[in-house]
């Protein structure tokens, strides 16, 4: 029987000295699964380390998806900078083993969204040269 993104992220946790539980709920209304703080699946904290983490499993294909998402969440900035520490894991099954993608996001890798941004500069087409501040109305 083949083990969940979930059920891997808890074995590998707990092996480390982490306490793990699965804090993704599901909604049998809506007939869907709510991720804490929209985030994560699996809350580990590390007892000795006295560290929090927030981990969103999947499959290693999907990792990106889900950081796109999870960048998004207005709940991210503050998470971190109250220190907890938020990773996507991506499994995936190679050469007969299975491997693990850790992916960790960073208040400093938070990047502002550009919402409106001034049209891009025309290219210059080959000889064409770039007219100067003080040449005439009149561009060759």
């Amino acid at each position: 029987m083949s083990m969940s993104p979930t059920s891997r992220t808890l074995q590998l946790l707990r092996r480390q000295g982490y306490l793990a539980a699965v804090v993704e709920r599901w909604i049998p209304q809506a007939n869907l699964k709510a991720d804490l703080f929209g985030i994560g699946d699996v809350l580990g904290v590390h007892p000795r380390d006295r560290t929090v983490l927030l981990v969103q499993c999947t499959s290693d294909g999907h990792v990106a998806d889900r950081l796109k998402r999870i960048q998004a969440r207005p709940e991210l900035p503050r998470l971190l900078q109250a220190g907890v520490a938020v990773e996507v894991w991506g499994w995936s099954f190679r050469a007969g083993r299975w491997c693990l993608r850790r992916v960790a996001l960073r208040v400093e890798d938070l990047q502002p969204v550009v919402l409106q941004a001034p049209p891009r500069r025309r290219r210059l087409r080959k000889g064409q040269r770039q007219r100067g501040l003080f040449d005439g109305a009149a561009g060759p």
